[in-house]
């Protein structure tokens, strides 16, 4: 107990208060166990908007709409169905160093849906990306022993990536990038690079041509 701390008094209990507690773990105790065959776990909303501010990326909000959200307290998963209006922003700082309220949209995302685990990262089979200060689209593909994976602070991984920027095009395996559009992991069998024929640039977010 902290120095100082007030300790109230009991309170005693009425009848129908204590009626109320005798109903209420009557019911509790009749509910399904976690082993039983048919027990579920965690709560399902629906129509609901996200947003999601990941520890290890302080300076990131992402927001989504997602027509169902379900959360699984057991396994610490959060899945989000048929996504709308996925974006990440960055937070902008004062001079003091306190966030300033201010946001600037960095990415872009779409899903048929996604899985949040405990340490915020997402896994989804697949997703379309862009990198709005690139202009950069990339079309993220999955497998069952690879998944695709948004790491929070890190960037994004596929097995299989297709890559449409104003000066940069192709195929990438075995894909890892980060969110500034480094290319960090990339197969020797990808098929990318700078485009000679390129008819664009990129300009405050927007394809412009040359």
């Amino acid at each position: 107990m902290r120095a100082g701390a007030r300790v109230r008094p009991v309170q005693k209990v009425g009848p129908l208060a204590l009626l109320g507690i005798l109903v209420f773990a009557l019911v509790f105790a009749l509910l399904p166990s976690g082993s039983g065959p048919g027990a579920q776990t965690g709560v399902t909303l629906r129509g609901v908007e996200l947003a999601l501010y990941p520890a290890r990326d302080p300076d990131a909000v992402w927001q989504f709409r997602a027509a169902e959200v379900r959360n699984d307290p057991v396994g610490s998963t959060t899945e989000l169905s048929r996504i709308e209006g996925g974006q990440r922003l960055l937070r902008g700082r004062g001079p003091d160093g306190s966030f300033s309220g201010t946001e600037t949209l960095d990415a872009t995302i779409t899903a048929p849906g996604l899985t949040i685990n405990g340490q915020d990262d997402m896994v989804t089979s697949r997703a379309d990306i862009t990198l709005v200060k690139e202009c950069a689209d990339l079309s993220l593909f999955g497998t069952p022993e690879q998944p695709v994976r948004i790491e929070q602070g890190a960037g994004f991984s596929a097995s299989r990536a297709e890559l449409d920027a104003p000066a940069v095009k192709g195929e990438i395996l075995d894909l890892r990038m980060d969110f500034q559009f480094n290319v960090e992991q990339a197969s020797p069998e990808s098929n990318w690079g700078w485009d000679p024929d390129a008819t664009e640039t990129c300009r405050d977010g927007q394809r412009v041509p040359l």
